[in-house]
């Protein structure tokens, strides 16, 4: 029995081996066959579209850009793919890209420095409605951080006032009420101004309403028709908010300055 049971457990034990030794050989051809693979069988790398790029070959650093940004968006890829449409001399997908970086990372300096070098080559010069300055000053306020990054300071905020709160009705000392008072106040205001701001660029994410023109001209019209009187003529790279967006075919765009007209959904891309 003892006999019949040592070679049960060494056969158990053979087979356990050759298992282990198949699945190892399976997984090394398999990462073998990963490794020499086809280009276009492989998953693509961002680390390939930047050599591409440093090669000058910018046509395939396109490529592998947007096929990265296909499985997710990152403020990184959007700004290499607009730097790579921009040496292109594709200034509409260059400024396309770079706003899609700003909406992802609207604190970055180097997207919006090679934003505003883009949009010095486009044609059109729209000159903006001025706004009150506190709606300017808001506006630059949000553009410092990003939706998370906003987040993060408004939770923080928000646990910096329970703990004023606390020093407020527990300590006994005049001196401590009046801080905790002076901290109720202070954190309760960088708690709403935090979540609002991140709310607004939510909803810029979510629900995105600017475009770029992409067409090399566009002819605005008074209505969405080719027979709609010509208001004016927009040149690729011009930034739009769309207005109405409720028709497939034609949408309805505002200017900076304030002018209105219809244009082919064809023309225009959202950012």
């Amino acid at each position: 029995m003892r006999k019949i049971a040592l070679i049960a457990l060494m056969l158990l034990f053979v087979s356990s081996y050759a298992q282990t030794d198949s699945t190892g050989v399976a997984d090394t051809l398999s990462a073998a066959h990963t490794r020499f693979a086809p280009a276009a069988t492989r998953p693509l790398t961002k680390s390939e579209g930047d050599s591409a790029y440093l090669k000058s070959d910018y046509a395939s650093a396109i490529e592998i850009y947007e096929s990265l940004l296909k499985e997710g968006e990152h403020p990184e890829l959007y700004y290499n793919l607009g730097n790579s449409y921009y040496k292109t001399d594709n200034l509409a997908r260059a400024i396309l890209n770079y706003e899609r970086a700003l909406l992802l990372s609207p604190g970055n300096s180097d997207v919006r420095a090679n934003l505003e070098i883009a949009r010095a080559k486009t044609i059109d010069k729209v000159i903006p409605v001025p706004r009150i300055f506190f709606v300017e000053w808001g506006a630059a306020l949000v553009r410092l951080m990003d939706v998370e990054t906003w987040g993060i300071v408004g939770l923080t905020a928000f646990i910096l006032l329970l703990a004023s709160a606390c020093l407020y009705v527990f300590t006994g000392r005049v001196k401590w009420k009046k801080c905790g008072f002076a901290g109720i106040l202070l954190f309760l205001v960088v708690s709403v101004l935090a979540n609002y701001f991140a709310y607004s660029q939510r909803s810029k994410l979510l629900h995105p309403s600017e475009a770029i023109v992409l067409t090399p001209s566009v002819t605005v019209r008074s209505t969405p028709s080719e027979s709609g009187t010509t208001l004016f003529i927009l040149h690729e790279g011009r930034k739009v908010e769309v207005q109405d967006n409720s028709m497939r075919e034609w949408k309805e765009i505002r200017l900076e300055d304030g002018k209105v007209g219809w244009v082919p959904a064809e023309s225009i891309e959202v950012i």
